[in-house]
C-alpha cells in the first residue's frame, strides 16, 4: 500500500497533524480509539491550553526551539477552532482552560478535522518494523491478524514518551528516531509524584498546604499533597520537572504571610498561646500536629525573637531530599526525547533524514502542568502538517 504521509500515533500531536498533512495521508494507533489521553485529561473535561502559553513555560536542552511553532500556532487559534466547533470552555485557574462539556468533544473535533482533510485512520495497528531504501520510508504494520507493508514518502513520530504505560506507553518514537541516527535526551518523567522511602507522612496523608514549591531552577506557588508515598498536588508535580535524584527541594509553608511576623504579634497580644495553636492558624492542624515535635517548648512567652525567626525561617524553607518518584506509571509527561538539534523547528523534520518528522511529546520539549502540553502538540502537529501538506 503506498501513501503520501503516514503518522504514528493517533493522540493529539497526531491528529493536529493528520488534520493539515493534506492528501493521502494515513494515521495508525495501537489503542481502541484515538485521543485516550486526551478523553481522560482533566478529570475528563480536559486542560486543553492555556491563556500563558509562551516558550517560558517549558523545558528544553534547547529553550529556544519551541518559539517557531508556539509563535505560528497559538493558544487563540485552537480556542477559535473551539468555537467554530461551538465547544464552550472556562479558566479554571492560572490560565488553564477547560471543556465546558466532555473532553470528548475535542477528540470529535479533531476527528471532524481530519474527516474535512480526509486522512484515514487505523486504529488496533501494531508498527513492526521501519526501514528506508533512500527515497521512501517502508513500514510493517500488524492490522486484523495480517501484516502488510505501507510505503510513505512522510513518516511522523507522534506516538509520545513513556508515561502511563497502561495506555500503552512504549517510547516506540525514540526507537525509530536512534534507529535513523537522531539523537536522544535521556527521558525521565515529569509531572511526577515525589516519593520517600521511609513513608514519613502517611499519618497527615491527604493534607494540603498552600505552598512554594523549589526545585532547581523551578520554584512554583501552588498546592502541596502529603501522601501515603511522599509528596504530590500541582506544586510539587510541577517543581517535580525540575528535580534531579538526589537533589533537595524546599517548601515555603507560608509564602504570602510572614510567619516570624505572626507570631511576634500573637506574642505581644497572646502571650500565653503555643506556637502550635498559633501557627494552626495559619497552616492545616494536621501539619502542625505534625511538625510539633520539632517546635521549641513553651508558649509564646517564652520565645525570644530570635528563636522565633529560627523557626519561621526553617518553615519558609523546609528543605526535604526525596528518594525518587512514581515513576512514568503516574506521570504525565516524559521529560528528553528526541533531540532537537536534530530537528528543524519550523518544519519539525529531521534535518539529516529527509521525510521524517518529529512532534509532541517525542520532542525534548516539555510543558508546566496548566494545559501547556496539549498546546505543544497543537502547535507542533501544526507545524509538521503545514510543512508536509507545502512539501
Amino acid at each position: 500500500m503506498q501513501v503520501r504521509t503516514l503518522i504514528l500515533g493517533a493522540g493529539a500531536a497526531g491528529m493536529m497533524c493528520a488534520a493539515h498533512a493534506g492528501r493521502d495521508t494515513l494515521i495508525v494507533d495501537h489503542a481502541k480509539a484515538p485521543g485516550e489521553k486526551i478523553r481522560i485529561s482533566g478529570g475528563g473535561r480536559c486542560n486543553f491550553t492555556n491563556l500563558y502559553t509562551g516558550p517560558e513555560n517549558f523545558l528544553s536542552r534547547n529553550p529556544h526551539f519551541a518559539k517557531s511553532a508556539l509563535a505560528r500556532y497559538t493558544q487563540w487559534d485552537f480556542i477559535d477552532l473551539m468555537g467554530q466547533y461551538g465547544i464552550t470552555w472556562h479558566e479554571k485557574t492560572l490560565g488553564q482552560l477547560f471543556c465546558d462539556k466532555t473532553a470528548k468533544d475535542v477528540v470529535a473535533m479533531l476527528r471532524a478535522e481530519m474527516d474535512k482533510a480526509r486522512a484515514t485512520l487505523w486504529l488496533q495497528t501494531q508498527v513492526s518494523e521501519v526501514t528506508h531504501d533512500g527515497t521512501q520510508f517502508h513500514i510493517a504494520l500488524s492490522r486484523e491478524g495480517a501484516t502488510r507493508t505501507v510505503t510513505a514518502r512522510n513518516l511522523v513520530l507522534a506516538t509520545g514518551g513513556k508515561s502511563i504505560p497502561k495506555m500503552g506507553a512504549t517510547g516506540l518514537a525514540y526507537q525509530i528516531a536512534a534507529q535513523f541516527g537522531l539523537p536522544l535526551i535521556a527521558p525521565r518523567p515529569g509531572l511526577v509524584p515525589l516519593t520517600f522511602g521511609d513513608g514519613r507522612f502517611a499519618t497527615i496523608s491527604g493534607t494540603a498546604v498552600d505552598s512554594r514549591v523549589t526545585a532547581g531552577d523551578g520554584s512554583f506557588r501552588e498546592a502541596t499533597l502529603f501522601t501515603h508515598r511522599g509528596l504530590s498536588g500541582p506544586a510539587i508535580l510541577q517543581a517535580s520537572s525540575y528535580w534531579q535524584d538526589g537533589d533537595a527541594l524546599t517548601l515555603d509553608l507560608s509564602p504570602e504571610t510572614s510567619l516570624f511576623e505572626t507570631l511576634r504579634a500573637a506574642r505581644a497580644t497572646d502571650p500565653r498561646k503555643t506556637l502550635s495553636t498559633v501557627l494552626s492558624r495559619h497552616l492545616p492542624a494536621r501539619l502542625v500536629d505534625y511538625l510539633s515535635p520539632d517546635l521549641p517548648a513553651g508558649n509564646l512567652a517564652d520565645q525570644s525573637d530570635s528563636a522565633l525567626a529560627e523557626l519561621a525561617n526553617r518553615l519558609h524553607h523546609w528543605t526535604l531530599t526525596p528518594t525518587g518518584s512514581e515513576g512514568y506509571r503516574t506521570a504525565e509527561v516524559t521529560l528528553g526525547g528526541i533531540d532537537t538539534d536534530a530537528l528543524d523547528s519550523t518544519t519539525m523534520q529531521a534535518k539529516t533524514v529527509p521525510g521524517l518528522y518529529a512532534i509532541g511529546e517525542a520532542v525534548d520539549v516539555t510543558g508546566w502542568l496548566g494545559g501547556y502540553n496539549f498546546q505543544w502538540a497543537w502547535s507542533s502537529g501544526w507545524a509538521a502538517g503545514q510543512a508536509i501538506a507545502k512539501g
